[in-house]
């Protein structure tokens, strides 16, 4: 596991940002395109705006989500909405390019058409994103994969999650740890010393389960 340190949110992101236009420029050279799961939450609005700065061809990058809380694209809780008014709106992208989960039919539905989406985004191979940008719960849950679940280990693409908060749709733990690159985003001390207790207490944290061959840690120290 790589533990990337930077003392302030400006520099973590500044160095997101160099990782991420080099992994970019590996691509466009290749003529090969890159997929990026995008995480929600508050913590990702200032890389997400640093993102929208940049000038690249967005347009050879395809965005999913981590997780969806049933909702409308329209309220204030959706993951869609934040990343759309934040960074996606910003951007030259075509809309074929950008790959929301719906919440427009029952929750069963929109979980099974995402799972369908991603697999023949994959043409029916091995799924595997080319970057997996999560962040993490007070409690060691990431995308909508909480302590205790049951389905941790489950085989799964996506798949409902029913909570007293929201409903959500959230891509399996087996699904993120096979992305090529798990990018964990502790953007404040917090969050930093949250995940270091957390650490110590066990694989039924989910974060404790993310592939740490995989994973870079971008904190603040």
């Amino acid at each position: 596991m790589k533990i990337i340190n930077k003392k302030s949110e400006k520099s973590l992101i500044d160095q997101f940002i160099r990782d991420f236009k080099k992994d970019y420029f590996r691509k466009k050279k290749q003529n090969k395109r890159l997929s990026f799961v995008l995480t929600g939450g508050k913590s990702p609005i200032k890389l997400y705006r640093k993102l929208a700065q940049i000038n690249i061809d967005w347009n050879i990058i395809d965005l999913f989500w981590g997780d969806e809380r049933y909702v409308s694209h329209h309220s204030r809780n959706s993951n869609f909405k934040l990343a759309y008014d934040e960074f996606i709106k910003k951007i030259k992208i075509d809309k074929k390019n950008v790959f929301p989960i719906k919440t427009n039919k029952s929750i069963s539905k929109c979980s099974a058409e995402y799972s369908k989406k991603i697999k023949k985004y994959f043409k029916y191979k091995k799924i595997n994103f080319d970057y997996c940008l999560l962040g993490m719960g007070e409690d060691g849950h990431i995308a909508s994969i909480f302590p205790n679940s049951e389905n941790l280990y489950d085989r799964f693409i996506t798949k409902p999650v029913i909570r007293r908060d929201f409903k959500r749709i959230t891509l399996s733990l087996n699904v993120i740890n096979n992305s090529k690159k798990i990018l964990l985003w502790l953007n404040n001390k917090s969050k930093s010393k949250i995940y270091f207790k957390i650490n110590k207490e066990g694989k039924k944290i989910p974060v404790n389960n993310l592939n740490k061959k995989k994973t870079m840690i971008y904190k603040i120290h």
